[in-house]
């Protein structure tokens, strides 16, 4: 995933359709938990008409002071791993899922850039991780990516990660 393949309004609808159409048919609800997208990631999908049906919240935590005051990541996790990490994600999405009611939830940290990087956690790197509840336990999992391209870039391709992961949850 790079600049060289742009990541329309029109794709970006289509595939939080996919994901509407899939939460809708099973009655289940999605929260968010976003920092480098900022929102993006509620904004595509609650721009569908009927959303309020399957979506329940989002939390925009960009600073780590909100991600530890509304989503209960600890202070330790983002000293020893840093915002942007696996151990954060995770801990944004299990946060996600315990102050929510929700079947699914997704988190994103990043560097959209164009500053902020470093040599070991570049810009465009971006964690995302999923959750769910089944048979009363969340069950949670993360990936890390590397995107190309601007901030604007980085962010497209981050949502579209995200919720083409919703799909394969």
């Amino acid at each position: 995933m790079n600049a060289k393949t742009a990541v329309n309004d029109l794709a970006l609808r289509r595939l939080a359709a996919r994901v509407a159409k899939r939460l809708r048919a099973a009655g289940e609800t999605l929260v968010t938990a976003e920092s480098c997208t900022g929102g993006f990631i509620a904004k595509v999908l609650t721009d569908l008409p009927g959303s309020s049906d399957w979506f329940e919240r989002g939390w925009i935590t960009y600073s780590n002071a909100a991600k530890q005051a509304e989503l209960g990541v600890e202070p330790k996790a983002l000293a020893r791993h840093g915002a942007v990490s696996e151990a954060v994600a995770l801990a944004m999405v299990r946060g996600a899922l315990e102050h929510s009611v929700a079947d699914h939830a997704v988190a994103v940290t990043g560097i959209a850039g164009p500053a902020g990087g470093s040599p070991s956690k570049p810009i465009g790197l971006v964690w995302i991780a999923w959750g769910y509840r089944r048979e009363g336990r969340n069950r949670v999992y993360a990936t890390g990516y590397r995107f190309s391209g601007g901030r604007d870039t980085v962010r497209r391709w981050t949502v579209v990660a995200a919720l083409k992961g919703l799909l394969e949850s």
